[in-house]
């Protein structure tokens, strides 16, 4: 596991995302009205839409395809619908806001 330093949390608003690579996989981190960031794989397991592009209500990403919610704590799709995505630990230095992703 590494950890990498990603960004900083003032470049993603407040219920917004900002997309990223990181080995060959594009990873979406959100910014919640909390100020806690969460990081989940950038794709959704029904029709691949992007995440980052979906509605973020409290802790969860609306799909931009067909409006399957997850949750970004965990990567579970919420009933009626099904499946996972992958999830990524995220660290945000207090002091500086700076993220930092274990992969």
């Amino acid at each position: 596991m590494t950890k990498v330093l990603v960004g900083n949390v003032k470049d993603i608003d407040i219920k917004g995302s900002r997309k990223l690579q990181m080995a060959g996989t594009e990873i979406a981190l959100f910014r919640l009205t909390s100020g806690e960031v969460f990081a989940i794989e950038n794709k959704c397991p029904h029709k691949g839409g992007a995440l980052s592009e979906g509605m973020v209500c409290g802790s969860k990403v609306h799909c931009p395809l067909h409006d399957s919610r997850i949750d970004l704590h965990s990567g579970n799709v919420l009933a009626p619908d099904t499946g996972h995505v992958k999830t990524y630990e995220v660290e945000v230095d207090p002091a500086s806001g700076q993220i930092y992703l274990t992969i």
